[in-house]
Protein backbone atom coordinates (compact mmCIF):
# COMPACT_ATOMS: atom_id res chain seq x y z
CA UNK A 1 0.00 0.00 0.00
CA UNK A 2 1.54 3.37 -1.15
CA UNK A 3 -0.28 5.43 1.66
CA UNK A 4 1.42 4.06 4.90
CA UNK A 5 -0.48 6.53 6.84
CA UNK A 6 -3.72 4.70 6.12
CA UNK A 7 -5.14 2.60 9.21
CA UNK A 8 -8.52 1.81 7.18
CA UNK A 9 -9.84 0.98 3.95
CA UNK A 10 -13.35 1.36 2.79
CA UNK A 11 -14.27 -1.91 -0.07
CA UNK A 12 -16.92 -0.61 -1.97
CA UNK A 13 -19.38 -2.29 -3.95
CA UNK A 14 -21.68 -0.51 -6.26
CA UNK A 15 -25.08 -2.19 -6.47
CA UNK A 16 -27.99 -1.93 -8.85
CA UNK A 17 -28.99 1.86 -7.49
CA UNK A 18 -25.67 2.58 -7.53
CA UNK A 19 -25.53 2.66 -3.77
CA UNK A 20 -22.07 1.98 -2.03
CA UNK A 21 -22.22 -1.46 -0.20
CA UNK A 22 -19.33 -3.21 1.86
CA UNK A 23 -17.15 -2.87 4.65
CA UNK A 24 -14.62 -1.03 6.34
CA UNK A 25 -11.46 -2.40 7.18
CA UNK A 26 -8.34 -2.39 9.05
CA UNK A 27 -5.43 -2.20 6.72
CA UNK A 28 -3.94 -5.33 8.35
CA UNK A 29 -6.87 -7.58 7.59
CA UNK A 30 -7.85 -6.20 4.07
CA UNK A 31 -4.14 -6.50 2.84
CA UNK A 32 -3.99 -10.15 4.28
CA UNK A 33 -7.27 -10.93 2.71
CA UNK A 34 -6.78 -9.04 -0.76
CA UNK A 35 -10.03 -7.52 -0.03
CA UNK A 36 -13.06 -8.99 1.90
CA UNK A 37 -16.57 -10.92 1.87
CA UNK A 38 -19.81 -9.63 1.33
CA UNK A 39 -23.43 -11.46 0.70
CA UNK A 40 -23.98 -11.83 -3.00
CA UNK A 41 -27.82 -10.17 -2.43
CA UNK A 42 -26.17 -6.69 -2.21
CA UNK A 43 -27.56 -7.24 -6.13
CA UNK A 44 -30.74 -8.21 -4.93
CA UNK A 45 -31.93 -5.32 -2.90
CA UNK A 46 -34.08 -2.72 -4.24
CA UNK A 47 -32.89 1.24 -3.52
CA UNK A 48 -34.44 1.15 0.12
CA UNK A 49 -32.80 -2.03 1.18
CA UNK A 50 -35.46 -4.89 0.26
CA UNK A 51 -35.29 -8.00 -1.40
CA UNK A 52 -38.24 -8.61 -4.03
CA UNK A 53 -39.69 -12.05 -3.62
CA UNK A 54 -39.45 -13.32 -7.10
CA UNK A 55 -35.23 -13.06 -6.83
CA UNK A 56 -35.65 -16.29 -4.69
CA UNK A 57 -37.37 -18.14 -7.06
CA UNK A 58 -34.75 -17.43 -10.08
CA UNK A 59 -31.81 -15.80 -9.45
CA UNK A 60 -30.34 -15.96 -5.73
CA UNK A 61 -30.48 -18.92 -2.98
CA UNK A 62 -32.53 -18.16 0.74
CA UNK A 63 -29.34 -19.29 2.13
CA UNK A 64 -27.57 -16.23 1.43
CA UNK A 65 -23.96 -16.74 0.68
CA UNK A 66 -20.82 -14.38 -0.28
CA UNK A 67 -18.80 -13.56 -2.44
CA UNK A 68 -15.74 -12.33 -2.79
CA UNK A 69 -14.42 -8.74 -3.45
CA UNK A 70 -11.27 -7.63 -4.73
CA UNK A 71 -9.86 -4.45 -4.83
CA UNK A 72 -9.47 -2.95 -8.49
CA UNK A 73 -6.12 -0.96 -7.50
CA UNK A 74 -6.42 1.65 -9.69
CA UNK A 75 -9.40 3.00 -7.71
CA UNK A 76 -7.83 3.29 -4.88
CA UNK A 77 -8.16 6.91 -3.12
CA UNK A 78 -8.04 8.62 0.19
CA UNK A 79 -11.17 9.19 1.73
CA UNK A 80 -10.99 13.89 2.17
CA UNK A 81 -13.87 13.31 4.41
CA UNK A 82 -12.96 11.07 7.23
CA UNK A 83 -11.66 12.64 10.30
CA UNK A 84 -9.32 9.01 10.49
CA UNK A 85 -7.16 7.94 8.20
CA UNK A 86 -9.24 5.84 6.08
CA UNK A 87 -8.95 5.12 1.86
CA UNK A 88 -11.00 3.68 -0.39
CA UNK A 89 -11.42 1.19 -2.73
CA UNK A 90 -13.70 -0.25 -5.72
CA UNK A 91 -14.01 -3.43 -6.06
CA UNK A 92 -14.95 -6.72 -8.44
CA UNK A 93 -16.65 -9.49 -7.10
CA UNK A 94 -15.98 -13.20 -7.92
CA UNK A 95 -17.80 -16.68 -7.12
CA UNK A 96 -20.02 -18.51 -8.48
CA UNK A 97 -24.17 -18.67 -7.62
CA UNK A 98 -26.42 -21.28 -7.64
CA UNK A 99 -29.44 -19.86 -9.02
CA UNK A 100 -32.69 -21.57 -7.23
CA UNK A 101 -33.10 -23.71 -10.07
CA UNK A 102 -29.41 -25.42 -9.44
CA UNK A 103 -27.42 -23.66 -12.50
CA UNK A 104 -24.33 -21.91 -11.41
CA UNK A 105 -23.72 -18.54 -13.08
CA UNK A 106 -21.41 -15.73 -12.26
CA UNK A 107 -21.79 -13.16 -9.55
CA UNK A 108 -20.08 -10.60 -12.21
CA UNK A 109 -23.10 -11.45 -13.97
CA UNK A 110 -25.21 -8.97 -12.21
CA UNK A 111 -22.70 -6.29 -11.10
CA UNK A 112 -23.22 -3.50 -12.88
CA UNK A 113 -19.24 -1.96 -12.93
CA UNK A 114 -18.28 -5.38 -14.08
CA UNK A 115 -20.79 -5.38 -16.85
CA UNK A 116 -19.83 -2.29 -17.90
CA UNK A 117 -15.84 -3.21 -18.00
CA UNK A 118 -17.10 -6.24 -20.62
CA UNK A 119 -18.60 -3.54 -23.04
CA UNK A 120 -15.22 -1.54 -22.64
CA UNK A 121 -13.46 -4.85 -23.57
CA UNK A 122 -15.40 -5.22 -26.36
CA UNK A 123 -14.87 -2.23 -27.59
CA UNK A 124 -11.34 -3.04 -27.56
CA UNK A 125 -11.14 -6.10 -29.26
CA UNK A 126 -12.95 -4.10 -31.98
CA UNK A 127 -10.33 -1.45 -32.36
CA UNK A 128 -12.10 1.71 -30.23
CA UNK A 129 -11.70 3.44 -27.50
CA UNK A 130 -14.73 5.45 -25.47
CA UNK A 131 -13.99 8.99 -24.31
CA UNK A 132 -17.00 10.32 -22.46
CA UNK A 133 -17.54 13.26 -20.13
CA UNK A 134 -20.66 13.54 -18.00
CA UNK A 135 -22.42 17.01 -17.05
CA UNK A 136 -24.32 16.09 -13.96
CA UNK A 137 -27.61 18.13 -12.31
CA UNK A 138 -28.22 18.31 -8.60
CA UNK A 139 -30.55 20.18 -6.33
CA UNK A 140 -29.23 21.88 -3.46
CA UNK A 141 -32.54 21.44 -0.81
CA UNK A 142 -34.04 21.91 2.37
CA UNK A 143 -36.60 19.42 3.98
CA UNK A 144 -39.84 20.70 5.12
CA UNK A 145 -41.69 19.54 8.13
CA UNK A 146 -44.49 17.70 6.05
CA UNK A 147 -41.72 16.16 4.04
CA UNK A 148 -41.93 18.57 0.82
CA UNK A 149 -38.76 20.61 -0.18
CA UNK A 150 -37.33 24.01 -0.60
CA UNK A 151 -34.41 25.34 -2.37
CA UNK A 152 -31.99 25.83 0.22
CA UNK A 153 -30.72 29.37 1.52
CA UNK A 154 -26.70 30.26 0.09
CA UNK A 155 -24.28 30.12 2.75
CA UNK A 156 -21.88 32.78 1.71
CA UNK A 157 -21.98 36.28 3.53
CA UNK A 158 -21.72 37.96 -0.09
CA UNK A 159 -25.52 38.29 -1.47
CA UNK A 160 -28.47 37.75 -0.39
CA UNK A 161 -29.01 34.00 -0.53
CA UNK A 162 -33.39 33.30 -1.49
CA UNK A 163 -34.69 31.62 -4.40
CA UNK A 164 -37.74 33.39 -5.38
CA UNK A 165 -37.98 32.65 -8.75
CA UNK A 166 -36.26 30.88 -11.69
CA UNK A 167 -32.50 32.81 -12.12
CA UNK A 168 -30.84 30.23 -14.84
CA UNK A 169 -27.05 30.76 -14.78
CA UNK A 170 -27.03 33.01 -12.13
CA UNK A 171 -24.01 34.13 -10.52
CA UNK A 172 -24.92 35.95 -7.78
CA UNK A 173 -26.76 32.42 -7.13
CA UNK A 174 -24.57 30.30 -7.98
CA UNK A 175 -21.94 32.77 -5.72
CA UNK A 176 -24.17 32.09 -2.61
CA UNK A 177 -23.31 28.15 -2.62
CA UNK A 178 -19.11 29.02 -2.95
CA UNK A 179 -18.39 27.61 0.22
CA UNK A 180 -19.57 24.61 -0.67
CA UNK A 181 -18.66 24.15 -4.16
CA UNK A 182 -14.80 25.19 -2.91
CA UNK A 183 -15.17 21.89 0.01
CA UNK A 184 -16.92 19.77 -2.62
CA UNK A 185 -14.34 20.45 -5.93
CA UNK A 186 -10.89 20.55 -3.12
CA UNK A 187 -12.64 16.67 -1.72
CA UNK A 188 -13.06 15.75 -5.95
CA UNK A 189 -9.19 16.97 -6.62
CA UNK A 190 -8.31 14.54 -3.72
CA UNK A 191 -9.76 11.52 -5.29
CA UNK A 192 -9.18 12.61 -8.92
CA UNK A 193 -12.49 13.05 -9.64
CA UNK A 194 -11.90 15.48 -12.89
CA UNK A 195 -14.88 18.32 -12.51
CA UNK A 196 -13.89 21.39 -14.04
CA UNK A 197 -17.02 24.21 -13.26
CA UNK A 198 -20.55 24.60 -12.18
CA UNK A 199 -22.71 26.95 -13.22
CA UNK A 200 -27.08 27.39 -11.60
CA UNK A 201 -29.47 25.57 -13.78
CA UNK A 202 -32.60 26.37 -14.91
CA UNK A 203 -34.89 25.28 -12.00
CA UNK A 204 -35.04 26.82 -8.90
CA UNK A 205 -32.10 25.28 -6.48
CA UNK A 206 -30.56 23.28 -8.96
CA UNK A 207 -26.95 23.07 -10.52
CA UNK A 208 -25.13 21.89 -13.09
CA UNK A 209 -21.15 20.45 -12.97
CA UNK A 210 -19.64 19.41 -15.60
CA UNK A 211 -16.40 16.99 -15.68
CA UNK A 212 -13.22 16.61 -18.24
CA UNK A 213 -13.64 14.12 -20.79
CA UNK A 214 -11.57 10.66 -19.78
CA UNK A 215 -12.06 6.51 -20.58
CA UNK A 216 -15.37 5.42 -19.44
CA UNK A 217 -14.83 3.07 -16.37
CA UNK A 218 -12.74 6.28 -15.13
CA UNK A 219 -15.43 8.44 -15.42
CA UNK A 220 -18.16 6.08 -14.44
CA UNK A 221 -16.00 5.66 -10.82
CA UNK A 222 -15.83 9.62 -10.79
CA UNK A 223 -19.81 9.77 -10.73
CA UNK A 224 -20.54 7.50 -8.21
CA UNK A 225 -17.63 9.14 -6.40
CA UNK A 226 -18.82 12.80 -6.63
CA UNK A 227 -22.44 11.69 -5.56
CA UNK A 228 -21.30 10.52 -2.27
CA UNK A 229 -19.00 13.74 -1.79
CA UNK A 230 -21.87 15.77 -2.74
CA UNK A 231 -24.64 14.04 -0.52
CA UNK A 232 -22.18 14.29 2.60
CA UNK A 233 -20.82 17.84 2.34
CA UNK A 234 -24.23 19.29 1.63
CA UNK A 235 -25.23 17.20 5.00
CA UNK A 236 -22.04 19.04 6.86
CA UNK A 237 -23.45 22.28 5.85
CA UNK A 238 -27.28 21.31 6.86
CA UNK A 239 -28.88 20.70 3.20
CA UNK A 240 -28.97 18.02 1.51
CA UNK A 241 -27.45 17.53 -2.33
CA UNK A 242 -30.39 15.40 -4.27
CA UNK A 243 -30.41 13.83 -7.48
CA UNK A 244 -34.15 13.46 -7.51
CA UNK A 245 -35.70 13.38 -10.86
CA UNK A 246 -38.27 15.97 -10.18
CA UNK A 247 -37.77 17.41 -6.61
CA UNK A 248 -40.42 20.18 -7.34
CA UNK A 249 -43.65 18.97 -9.84
CA UNK A 250 -43.80 22.57 -11.36
CA UNK A 251 -39.99 22.64 -12.46
CA UNK A 252 -37.77 21.04 -14.65
CA UNK A 253 -35.84 17.85 -13.23
CA UNK A 254 -32.71 16.64 -12.69
CA UNK A 255 -30.49 14.91 -15.64
CA UNK A 256 -27.05 13.16 -16.49
CA UNK A 257 -26.12 13.79 -19.78
CA UNK A 258 -23.68 11.95 -21.34
CA UNK A 259 -20.90 13.01 -24.15
CA UNK A 260 -19.37 10.26 -25.98
CA UNK A 261 -16.97 9.86 -29.02
CA UNK A 262 -14.42 6.98 -29.83
CA UNK A 263 -10.77 6.83 -30.44
CA UNK A 264 -9.44 4.46 -32.89
CA UNK A 265 -6.21 2.37 -32.45
CA UNK A 266 -4.16 5.49 -33.26
CA UNK A 267 -6.15 8.14 -31.08
CA UNK A 268 -7.86 9.55 -33.53
CA UNK A 269 -11.48 10.48 -33.51
CA UNK A 270 -13.25 7.27 -34.98
CA UNK A 271 -15.98 9.42 -36.00
CA UNK A 272 -13.65 11.39 -38.01
CA UNK A 273 -13.12 10.59 -41.60
CA UNK A 274 -9.84 11.27 -43.32
CA UNK A 275 -11.55 14.29 -44.73
CA UNK A 276 -12.76 15.86 -41.85
CA UNK A 277 -16.42 14.82 -42.64
CA UNK A 278 -18.30 12.25 -40.26
CA UNK A 279 -17.60 8.94 -40.97
CA UNK A 280 -20.18 6.51 -41.47
CA UNK A 281 -19.70 4.60 -37.91
CA UNK A 282 -20.78 7.76 -36.60
CA UNK A 283 -24.21 7.52 -37.93
CA UNK A 284 -24.29 3.84 -36.89
CA UNK A 285 -23.40 4.46 -33.40
CA UNK A 286 -26.64 6.55 -33.62
CA UNK A 287 -28.58 4.45 -34.96
CA UNK A 288 -27.31 1.64 -32.20
CA UNK A 289 -28.32 4.14 -28.87
CA UNK A 290 -31.59 4.78 -31.34
CA UNK A 291 -32.32 1.03 -31.57
CA UNK A 292 -31.80 0.54 -27.90
CA UNK A 293 -33.53 3.97 -26.70
CA UNK A 294 -36.98 2.12 -25.44
CA UNK A 295 -35.41 -0.68 -23.22
CA UNK A 296 -32.77 1.47 -22.28
CA UNK A 297 -35.32 4.16 -21.04
CA UNK A 298 -35.60 1.53 -17.94
CA UNK A 299 -32.25 2.38 -16.72
CA UNK A 300 -32.10 6.31 -18.08
CA UNK A 301 -35.07 6.84 -15.50
CA UNK A 302 -34.77 4.17 -13.04
CA UNK A 303 -37.80 5.01 -10.54
CA UNK A 304 -41.48 5.97 -11.08
CA UNK A 305 -40.91 9.28 -10.01
CA UNK A 306 -37.98 9.65 -13.00
CA UNK A 307 -40.82 9.46 -15.53
CA UNK A 308 -41.76 12.71 -13.99
CA UNK A 309 -38.95 14.20 -15.45
CA UNK A 310 -39.89 12.90 -19.36
CA UNK A 311 -43.15 13.93 -19.08
CA UNK A 312 -42.26 17.59 -19.37
CA UNK A 313 -40.24 17.76 -22.95
CA UNK A 314 -38.58 21.28 -22.29
CA UNK A 315 -35.14 20.01 -22.67
CA UNK A 316 -36.19 16.20 -21.38
CA UNK A 317 -36.44 14.59 -24.72
CA UNK A 318 -39.57 12.05 -24.76
CA UNK A 319 -38.64 10.46 -28.10
CA UNK A 320 -35.59 8.79 -29.92
CA UNK A 321 -34.56 11.67 -31.77
CA UNK A 322 -31.36 13.29 -32.91
CA UNK A 323 -29.94 16.42 -34.35
CA UNK A 324 -27.02 18.85 -34.78
CA UNK A 325 -26.93 21.09 -31.93
CA UNK A 326 -30.67 20.77 -30.65
CA UNK A 327 -31.42 20.08 -27.24
CA UNK A 328 -35.15 19.25 -27.33
CA UNK A 329 -33.99 15.69 -29.06
CA UNK A 330 -32.32 12.57 -27.08
CA UNK A 331 -29.52 12.14 -29.10
CA UNK A 332 -27.17 15.51 -29.81
CA UNK A 333 -24.71 16.44 -31.80
CA UNK A 334 -23.23 19.52 -30.36
CA UNK A 335 -20.95 21.98 -32.71
CA UNK A 336 -17.35 20.85 -32.18
CA UNK A 337 -14.13 20.51 -34.22
CA UNK A 338 -13.95 17.28 -36.28
CA UNK A 339 -11.50 15.88 -34.04
CA UNK A 340 -13.50 16.60 -31.26
CA UNK A 341 -16.93 15.15 -33.25
CA UNK A 342 -19.11 13.55 -30.05
CA UNK A 343 -22.75 12.56 -29.85
CA UNK A 344 -24.69 13.24 -26.44
CA UNK A 345 -27.25 11.06 -24.73
CA UNK A 346 -29.63 13.49 -22.98
CA UNK A 347 -31.82 10.78 -21.76
CA UNK A 348 -30.52 9.68 -18.79
CA UNK A 349 -31.78 10.92 -15.18
CA UNK A 350 -29.44 12.51 -12.60
CA UNK A 351 -30.79 9.02 -10.63
CA UNK A 352 -29.75 6.62 -13.16
CA UNK A 353 -26.92 4.19 -12.34
CA UNK A 354 -23.31 5.52 -14.26
CA UNK A 355 -22.38 2.59 -14.80
CA UNK A 356 -25.77 0.89 -16.45
CA UNK A 357 -26.22 4.19 -18.47
CA UNK A 358 -22.26 3.91 -20.33
CA UNK A 359 -22.64 -0.21 -20.67
CA UNK A 360 -25.95 0.85 -22.12
CA UNK A 361 -24.43 3.43 -24.80
CA UNK A 362 -21.17 1.41 -25.56
CA UNK A 363 -22.45 -1.89 -26.19
CA UNK A 364 -25.74 -0.50 -28.45
CA UNK A 365 -23.15 1.82 -30.33
CA UNK A 366 -20.89 -0.61 -30.82
CA UNK A 367 -23.36 -3.02 -31.75
CA UNK A 368 -24.81 -0.12 -33.96
CA UNK A 369 -21.88 0.02 -35.82
CA UNK A 370 -20.96 -3.51 -36.11
CA UNK A 371 -24.51 -4.32 -37.89
CA UNK A 372 -24.65 -0.97 -39.24
CA UNK A 373 -27.60 0.51 -38.16
CA UNK A 374 -29.06 3.64 -40.14
CA UNK A 375 -30.34 6.01 -38.11
CA UNK A 376 -33.02 8.30 -38.80
CA UNK A 377 -33.50 11.38 -40.39
CA UNK A 378 -31.97 14.52 -38.32
CA UNK A 379 -34.57 16.69 -36.25
CA UNK A 380 -34.10 19.84 -37.76
CA UNK A 381 -36.31 21.92 -35.59
CA UNK A 382 -38.08 21.55 -31.97
CA UNK A 383 -39.07 17.95 -31.13
CA UNK A 384 -41.35 17.96 -28.27
CA UNK A 385 -42.54 14.44 -29.74
CA UNK A 386 -42.07 12.25 -32.37
CA UNK A 387 -44.64 9.52 -32.62
CA UNK A 388 -42.42 7.49 -34.64
CA UNK A 389 -39.31 7.37 -32.22
CA UNK A 390 -41.88 7.66 -29.47
CA UNK A 391 -40.50 6.55 -26.01
CA UNK A 392 -41.84 4.92 -23.50
CA UNK A 393 -43.39 6.99 -20.59
CA UNK A 394 -43.97 4.89 -17.67
CA UNK A 395 -41.88 2.74 -15.88
CA UNK A 396 -43.86 -0.12 -16.69
CA UNK A 397 -43.74 0.05 -20.38
CA UNK A 398 -40.21 0.66 -20.00
CA UNK A 399 -39.71 -2.53 -18.37
CA UNK A 400 -41.55 -4.14 -21.05
CA UNK A 401 -39.10 -2.67 -23.66
CA UNK A 402 -36.27 -3.37 -21.58
CA UNK A 403 -37.30 -7.26 -21.65
CA UNK A 404 -37.94 -7.32 -25.79
CA UNK A 405 -35.07 -5.48 -26.62
CA UNK A 406 -32.11 -7.31 -28.83
CA UNK A 407 -29.44 -5.14 -28.29
CA UNK A 408 -29.86 -4.68 -24.69
CA UNK A 409 -29.88 -8.52 -23.58
CA UNK A 410 -27.11 -9.15 -25.76
CA UNK A 411 -25.12 -6.18 -23.97
CA UNK A 412 -26.29 -7.20 -20.67
CA UNK A 413 -27.12 -10.74 -20.61
CA UNK A 414 -30.72 -12.16 -20.05
CA UNK A 415 -30.29 -12.87 -16.28
CA UNK A 416 -29.31 -9.43 -15.49
CA UNK A 417 -31.83 -7.84 -17.28
CA UNK A 418 -34.56 -9.99 -15.37
CA UNK A 419 -33.29 -9.65 -12.35
CA UNK A 420 -33.10 -5.71 -12.94
CA UNK A 421 -37.17 -5.51 -13.97
CA UNK A 422 -38.02 -8.04 -10.54
CA UNK A 423 -36.78 -5.89 -8.42
CA UNK A 424 -37.71 -2.14 -10.29
CA UNK A 425 -41.02 -3.59 -10.73
CA UNK A 426 -41.14 -4.38 -6.94
CA UNK A 427 -39.96 -1.04 -6.38
CA UNK A 428 -42.98 0.56 -8.51
CA UNK A 429 -45.51 -2.30 -6.24
CA UNK A 430 -43.65 -0.49 -3.13
CA UNK A 431 -43.57 3.06 -3.95
CA UNK A 432 -46.78 4.81 -2.83
CA UNK A 433 -46.50 8.28 -4.41
CA UNK A 434 -44.06 11.63 -3.67
CA UNK A 435 -43.52 10.89 0.02
CA UNK A 436 -42.22 7.26 -0.50
CA UNK A 437 -39.87 8.82 -3.41
CA UNK A 438 -38.78 12.07 -1.02
CA UNK A 439 -38.44 9.13 2.22
CA UNK A 440 -36.14 6.82 -0.23
CA UNK A 441 -34.65 8.53 -3.10
CA UNK A 442 -33.85 11.98 -1.43
CA UNK A 443 -30.31 10.73 -0.13
CA UNK A 444 -30.28 7.66 -2.33
CA UNK A 445 -31.07 8.54 -5.63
Amino acid sequence: MSHQSVQWVECAVPDLSSIARGKVLNTDLFLAQGGCQIPAIIFGLSVHGYEAPEIYKEHFPETLGDTVAKPDWSSFVIDPLSPRCMASVLCDVHGSITAPDGLPYDIADVAPRQLLKRQITKLTEAGFKAIVAPELEVFLVLKNNDGSLKPAHGISGRVPHEEPSLDMMSLELAGSFAPYFDQLFNACSVQGIPVTGYAHEASIGQYEVNFAPGEALVQADAVFRFKRLAREIARRHGFHATFLPKPYPKELGCGMHWHVSLLDKNNKNAFTAEDGSAHPRFFHFIGGLQAAAPGAMALYAPYPASFDRIANPYASPASAAWGYDNRTVAFRVPQAAASNRRVECRLPGGDSNPYLILASMIGAGLAGIMQKISPSEPALQAVHMNEALQLPHTQISALEALEKNNLLNETFGRRFIRLYCAIKRFEAMECTGANWTVEHLLTRA
